[in-house]
């Protein structure tokens, strides 16, 4: 997008004109960085830190009343203030509120982020989702750049595609909300496309269900629960601006219930803490300062709401569930203790479940890409009364690998401080090592087994991204059999790995193989200025230089939603069916999915999603008619 953003240069491949790339342009910052250069960056006065606690985000309370058999929700998106340190002054922010069937005089929020909705497995939900934002954006310099076209913020077609405006000329602001991480039909989806303003004006595919209950500026949207017991979340997806609108504030956490977790012996109640993790830059004055038009990431650590917060906890086991919400920074997470309090100064913590759901425990250090979910198990147990124990960033630029100066270093994040005396007797909750989690059976590819390749295109230095050399507002060209499995590979010639997110269901990493990617850069631009015939496309195992790889740890045996396409790689992963859900959800008419059904997947750096590094796809029935415009093989 918009705003910014980061990206990867392409390798140089010796060809002419304006694709050719200075061998000297390592590519980690190397995106679209200097949109808006010319101004200072501004940066957060000096913080203390650890002397805010850490805030708790209220959970919604559901109306069971109106929709038989389901929950009902209304979340108002509307600005406020919010504080996010005790020296500085409250900034505009814009988050959730969520009505209170128990009191419609207080809305529950905060005002920045969004209150968390927890439901139970199987039991549908069904929000009013309600737009009373202001008509200029919190951000309009950011709009106001790629509305005039600015090149480096602007997503500019490829040849020979003619490029489109993101969003129409009397639009700085619309929304629209999606589950990420949801089994849901298209028309819940919360897709760009359907995007609605405060001033009720419609991208081109809003939809809307039960639309007599409805005001313009309004959308109700029905989800199936049917996911695994999991940490989802709900954000913003407004086309061409998530970015600033996530930035501004509209986030917040979903979670899927299941009865049957509570005979696991896992930390309950106040001993489960919700952990969003992102990062935000500061006037003087207290305000949010956006500076991806400048720089990759933000200089501030915020965890729900809070710069550098503390948590007073027990000397016991706490179930940590962490999101990654930054647009664009990784994290990899280590929990220091003082130097004379273990062998080796940092505490082991343990993976029990990744984006869908539980997997077998796993020590672990490693890092959480935007948009991606740990689910954790930290023991406190053997801190002597009076520990701090730190939540540090380890070794990790904002992008990866990234590349030192390209993006402001953030070490350490929270404080989590022993001082609070064991209740309730000893912790009867189960080590790690010993937790019967769910098991997680691989989804094993077939002979026949359909394979799809996905390109990380970017046509000049600084400009913008696309799957494939295909712009987002493009109709779909990638039809797939209800029903099916797929193999989808994503090739990635760049220098900086790309969180790829895939809507309506969840996959797992198969494997990865590093590849020539000058060579197929080149070839690959040879191919599409030949015209794009399908028979001359590169043929991939002709670039591969090394055997396959097989999953990150954290990845191995887990369901996702989100993995890391790493760069100068290509990253396979194998989907379970695409059965996207058909009967009607809540007893609302049209709320099922119909044939052809459109969903989309796209990079989770937000500002690369914006700058059209996004694509839809389609699932045909059994009997529809497949067509393919030579993306897959």
């Amino acid at each position: 997008m918009a705003g910014a953003l980061g990206g990867a240069a392409v390798l140089s491949t010796g060809c002419s004109g304006d694709k050719d790339v200075s061998s000297t342009g390592h590519g980690a910052g190397m995106g679209h960085r200097k949109g808006l250069a010319d101004a200072p960056v501004p940066q957060t006065p000096a913080l203390a830190k650890y002397v805010d606690p850490l805030p708790t985000p209220m959970t919604a309370i559901p109306d069971p009343s109106v929709y038989p058999g389901a929950d009902y929700y209304e979340l108002t998106m509307r600005p406020g203030t919010w504080s996010f340190h005790r020296d500085l002054k409250p900034a505009t922010v814009w988050g959730y509120w969520a009505k209170n069937p128990r009191d419609p005089h207080k809305a529950i929020g905060m005002g920045y982020l969004g209150p968390t909705i927890s439901v139970n497995r199987d039991r549908p939900t069904v929000v009013k989702y309600r737009n009373e934002l202001p008509t200029t954006h919190l951000f309009q310099f950011v709009i106001d750049a790629i509305r005039k076209g600015n090149p480096e913020l602007t997503p500019m077609a490829p040849p020979p595609y003619k490029t489109k405006p993101p969003f129409p000329p009397n639009v700085n602001v619309w929304n629209v909300v999606h589950q990420h991480g949801g089994f849901t039909p298209p028309q819940s989806d919360g897709m760009p496309l359907h995007s609605f303003s405060p001033d009720g004006i419609h991208a081109e595919s809003y939809t809307t269900l039960d639309p007599s209950r409805v005001k313009p500026n309004e959308a109700i949207c029905a989800y199936t629960n049917h996911e695994l017991s999991s940490m989802l979340w709900y954000h913003d997806h407004g086309m061409g601006m998530t970015s600033v609108n996530v930035y501004a504030g509209l986030a917040g956490l979903y979670l899927i219930r299941d009865p049957a977790d509570e005979r696991l012996g896992l930390p309950r109640g106040e001993f489960e803490v919700p952990i969003i993790l992102q990062d935000r830059t500061f006037h003087p004055d207290g305000s949010l300062a956006y500076t991806m038009t400048q720089r990759e990431g933000e200089d501030t650590p915020v965890v729900n709401g809070k710069a550098y917060p503390f948590l007073a906890v027990e000397p016991r086991r706490y179930r940590l569930r962490i999101l990654n919400a930054s647009n664009e920074r990784f994290w990899r997470l280590r929990f220091e203790t003082p130097r004379d309090v273990l062998p080796q100064p940092t505490l082991p913590f343990w993976l029990i479940g990744t984006d869908g759901g539980f997997r077998a425990p796993l020590q672990m250090l490693n890092l959480i890409s935007p948009a991606e979910r740990y689910d954790l198990i930290v023991d406190f147990g053997k801190m002597p009364m009076g520990t701090n124990i730190t939540l540090t960033n380890y070794h990790a630029p904002v992008h990866f690998p990234g590349m030192p100066g390209m993006g402001p270093v953030i070490s350490e994040i929270m404080q989590f401080q022993v001082t609070k005396p064991l209740s309730g007797g000893a912790d009867k909750t189960t080590p790690p090592k010993k937790l019967q989690l769910p098991a997680v059976p691989p989804i094993e590819p077939e002979p026949d087994t359909r394979r799809r390749e996905w390109v990380t295109y970017q046509h000049k230095l600084f400009g913008t991204m696309t799957f494939n050399a295909v712009p987002f507002m493009e109709p779909s060209q990638d039809f797939i059999k209800a029903g099916s499995s797929e193999i989808w590979e994503y090739i990635n010639p760049n220098h900086d790995a790309h969180p790829m997110h895939v809507h309506l269901i969840n996959f797992q990493v198969l494997n990865r193989q590093p590849i020539d990617a000058a060579a197929y850069q080149a070839d690959y631009e040879e191919w599409l200025d030949g015209g794009r015939k399908p028979e001359g496309r590169p043929v991939l195992a002709n670039y591969l230089t090394g055997p396959p790889i097989p999953p990150d740890p954290d990845e191995a045996r887990s369901y996702k939603d989100t993995f890391k396409s790493y760069p100068e790689t290509v990253t396979r992963i194998i989907t379970q069916a695409f059965s996207p859900p058909t009967a009607t959800i809540a007893s609302i008419p049209g709320s099922g999915t119909e044939f052809p059904a459109t969903y989309v997947h796209h990079c989770h750096l937000l500002e690369h999603e914006d700058d059209d590094l996004m694509r839809p796809w389609t699932i045909v029935d059994h009997d529809g008619d497949e067509h393919d415009a030579g993306h897959s093989k």
